[in-house]
């Protein structure tokens, strides 16, 4: 039996992955593409169509973050928009590059590579985060971190390289620096197939110099404009699976609902352990996938789909879980979580 293309256990499994993926999406403010993309890839969807399919997921669940940032004031138009002009560019460029892959015959071996290094380097950067969190919250306990502008970013500021843009946030950034930012996330876009929101908005916090909030805001209203030009472009080559896509979204959308309300309730320190941990599992999971290619073993194949999937679904239960913890004992909100960008 098939539903739009897909059989039953397919359907199933794509909307309640994209309900999993909501609910992290709505508590991080990341899109998700960066576990929609290797999925597909391990259940054997060309590299092309798991990455348009990726990025047109991404572009659907963006719309309902950039209007709730749009409401609270976090958005910075201006960089936003130049943003969008180089990052699409990388993400053409991106693009290109994976379909001369595809002629040579190592498109997925190339994508799987990156996807193994980017979401290790990302899930040890959590945990050492979650790691230094206590000590560190002595420290910024009268101040706002969120609303700082790191070191490295005031540094590069300070380098007066014309044209110089203003920032609604206050200061000023070189649109070389700017262009140097988006077009390099852009073109990793392009290449693997993410939003790109969780490399993205530390770029524009950490090298272009906004503070976080601000740059979270931005991110995601750069990224909505980039997802679409990357569906776009994916798309005019019959590179998007709308029958996935659909069960995604159908999926998420009620699960980012969830996760925006559990930011108020779920304690931070935990989940960032969680996430770091998902990330580092989702590693695993890819590597196990290209190793099985290499070495013909289908139960190794299993086990990554295991690993991938079941890592992001143990991190969104375990948000679930806190959530009905907190709501069963007295019901009010224990910690603002923090908000990150794909």
């Amino acid at each position: 039996m098939e539903i739009l293309g897909l059989t039953l256990p397919l359907l199933v499994l794509f909307v309640s992955f994209g309900f999993m993926v909501g609910v992290l999406f709505g508590f991080f403010g990341m899109g998700g593409s960066f576990l929609i993309t290797p999925t597909l890839l391990i259940l054997d969807y060309p590299a092309s169509v798991a990455i348009g399919s990726g990025l047109a997921f991404y572009f659907g669940t963006s719309v309902i973050a950039v209007i709730k940032h749009y409401d609270v004031g976090q958005v910075d138009y201006k960089l936003g928009a130049v943003l969008f002009v180089v990052l699409s560019i990388g993400i053409e460029l991106g693009s290109r590059l994976v379909f001369g892959l595809e002629a040579l015959g190592i498109a997925e071996l190339v994508t799987g590579i990156a996807y193994i290094v980017l979401l290790a380097g990302i899930g040890l950067l959590f945990l050492r985060r979650a790691y230094n969190l206590t000590d560190d919250d002595d420290d910024e306990a009268d101040e706002d971190a969120d609303d700082d502008i790191p070191p490295i970013g005031q540094k590069i500021q300070s380098y007066n390289v014309p044209p110089m843009i203003s920032l609604t946030s206050g200061g000023r950034a070189s649109l070389w620096t700017i262009s140097g930012a988006g077009g390099g996330v852009g073109l990793i876009s392009g290449l693997i197939g993410v939003g790109g929101g969780f490399i993205r908005m530390p770029a524009i916090h950490y090298l272009i110099g906004t503070p976080l909030t601000a740059a979270v805001g931005t991110s995601l209203f750069a990224g909505l404009f980039s997802g679409a030009f990357g569906t776009f472009t994916y798309g005019m080559s019959g590179s998007v699976d709308l029958a996935v896509v659909s069960m995604l979204l159908i999926g998420s959308a009620l699960g980012a609902k969830i996760g925006s309300a559990a930011t108020t309730m779920v304690e931070e320190n935990d989940v960032i352990v969680y996430f770091g941990m998902m990330m580092l599992f989702a590693s695993a999971g890819i590597a196990l996938s290209e190793l099985a290619d290499w070495i013909g073993m289908g139960g190794l194949e299993m086990l990554s789909v295991l690993l991938l999937v079941g890592s992001s679904f143990f991190v969104a239960l375990m948000i679930l879980y806190q959530v009905a913890q907190t709501v069963s004992t007295d019901g009010s909100p224990t910690q603002t979580a923090p908000e990150g960008g794909d």
